[in-house]
């Protein structure tokens, strides 16, 4: 299965936006907020126009990897340009800083760093980027051990942690509205296992991505980041937390969602983010 996925990803590289499952039928189409169709170039066009670019993807979707892989290439043309990742924890950026100069190969960056099962094939293209073209790559995650932390015992948790352990996620106190519309939806969506504390979980995911990413916004310097969509849908999570901290710079919003159709934007999908790419949802997955 995994081999199958490979080569479906290498078709996509191959044959971009025209692949098709028949004559007609292409994999995916891009719709604005308001659900119009829209072009790759257009997209791009209003990319090159932000400081910051959420790209909201879907874990395990070959369509939106792909389309990550390009608009980074694209932008890196375009100008200065810092790129930053959900799938990586700040306390492995002096690891994933080390790769990117060379000093250790794959195999001992494998080892050092926590990265996801994916991460070879679906990630692993993008930090290369960065390192062939020598771009800044930040690890923007709070670890993984504090997540569970407040999922288990909430925000009170972190107030323990000595110094160096809180210097890896956002300040203290963490900034938190329950009543977004998110959070609730969480709530709902994870039924019996859904908590106020996994919420707060959450939370500090998006402010500590939010703060990496301030912290590393430069004046013509765009960021790039990559998140699961949940994390930037609707401009809630991430951009919530970057509306705080940097209200003055420009965002821009992309989601990825799977339909059955692809000549309409599903009423569900609306206003979901500022580009919404809708991929069809017979296209098998990276696992």
């Amino acid at each position: 299965m995994r081999r199958m996925s490979l080569l479906f990803t290498a078709v996509l590289f191959l044959f971009g936006p025209s692949i098709t499952r028949g004559q007609d039928l292409p994999a995916y189409a891009l719709f604005n907020a308001k659900g119009k169709r829209m072009t790759y170039k257009a997209m791009m066009k209003q990319a090159r126009q932000a400081d910051i670019i959420l790209f909201g993807e879907l874990h395990n979707n070959a369509i939106a990897h792909w389309l990550e892989l390009e608009t980074a290439r694209e932008l890196a043309s375009a100008g200065p340009l810092v790129l930053g990742a959900e799938m990586l924890e700040r306390d492995d950026q002096a690891t994933l800083d080390r790769y990117l100069r060379g000093e250790i190969d794959q195999a001992a960056f494998d080892t050092l760093a926590r990265l996801w099962n994916n991460f070879r094939g679906d990630y692993k293209p993008l930090v290369d980027l960065a390192k062939d073209r020598g771009l800044t790559f930040v690890a923007s995650n709070v670890p993984r051990r504090h997540a569970r932390a407040v999922a288990r015992g909430g925000f009170g948790a972190l107030d323990t942690m000595p110094p160096a352990e809180r210097a890896w996620m956002a300040p203290l106190p963490i900034a938190f509205d329950p009543g977004l519309p998110r959070y609730r939806h969480m709530l709902t969506m994870m039924g019996d296992h859904g908590t106020p504390d996994v919420v707060k979980a959450q939370a500090l995911k998006d402010a500590t991505m939010a703060q990496s990413i301030a912290d590393h916004c430069r004046p013509g310097v765009r960021f790039l980041h990559f998140n699961g969509s949940f994390h930037s849908d609707f401009h809630e999570g991430i951009g919530w937390y970057l509306q705080r901290l940097r209200p003055g710079l420009k965002r821009l919003t992309i989601s990825t969602v799977t339909q059955p159709q692809l000549h309409r934007l599903d009423g569900e999908n609306l206003g979901r983010a500022d580009i919404i790419i809708v991929v069809d949802e017979d296209i098998p997955g990276t696992y």
